[in-house]
């Protein structure tokens, strides 16, 4: 199985490779149009500010891409947030694959939300064998409301979208390379979908 992640220089991609190698699985990284089309999974990964972000996808063409491919993709963090239609990170234009603007959180909450939460609400065979209430862990200080692709919940001063699904589009807020067993189940779904 060929599984690329997509580089486009946001961090954090060694220890998502990490992960998926302990699962059995090799994850080229690449910003190649045709490597990434000819991919089994995709895997888009992302820590960063959403702007500068979606500037190196511009400079790339990624923009182009991402939004027509058509095997599994899972976009993680910042990369789940640029699969939306617009952040207000930036105020950037989003990729639009799911039909919901990200927000900042309030001042009410301490921003950003750091360390672990739970994941609730769950559907999809993207959280088979995980169980309601499963503790992952997240950084981020803008999430994505509730909406019709949400597939998972996490409360923060209220319910968000703690992951998102449409089509064969995924995403998750959360990292489940930083989740612990839970996190690598996750992944170990993702490939195996």
């Amino acid at each position: 199985m060929k599984i690329v992640l997509i580089d486009y220089g946001a961090g954090n991609i060694k220890s998502l490779q990490f992960a998926i190698e302990r699962l059995g699985y090799k994850a080229t990284l690449s910003n190649d149009k045709n490597e990434i089309e000819n991919a089994d999974k995709v895997i888009f990964p992302g820590v960063g500010h959403a702007d500068s972000a979606m500037k190196m996808l511009q400079e790339k063409s990624l923009d182009k891409v991402i939004p027509t491919l058509q095997q599994p993709v899972l976009g993680i963090c910042l990369g789940m947030q640029l699969l939306c239609t617009a952040s207000e990170e930036g105020n950037i234009k989003g990729l639009g694959v799911f039909n919901v603007a990200v927000k900042r959180f309030s001042n009410a909450v301490k921003v950003p939300q750091m360390g672990w939460n739970t994941i609730s609400n769950l559907k999809t065979d993207l959280f088979k064998d995980i169980l309601e209430n499963e503790f992952m862990y997240l950084v981020h200080s803008y999430y994505a409301p509730i909406c019709d692709a949400t597939i998972a919940t996490t409360d923060y001063g209220g319910d968000y979208s703690s992951a998102l699904q449409k089509g064969n589009f995924y995403g998750v807020q959360f990292h489940p390379e930083k989740s612990s067993t839970a996190g690598e189940k996750l992944l170990k779904n993702f490939l195996t979908i």
